[in-house]
């Protein structure tokens, strides 16, 4: 099978799912992630 086959028949097959994976459902390392950039101090910003 050629790889855009593939690539194209995982698409029609998440396309079907009722919820496909959505990137922010990557699990604990990017809860993580955006836990540490939602802690953050915003910088102040210079004119």
């Amino acid at each position: 099978m050629k790889p855009q086959s593939r690539f194209i028949k995982s698409i029609i097959a998440t396309s079907k799912q009722q919820q496909p994976a959505m990137p922010w459902h990557r699990g604990a390392t990017r809860a993580a992630f955006v836990a540490g950039r939602k802690q953050a101090a915003p910088q102040a910003r210079r004119a």
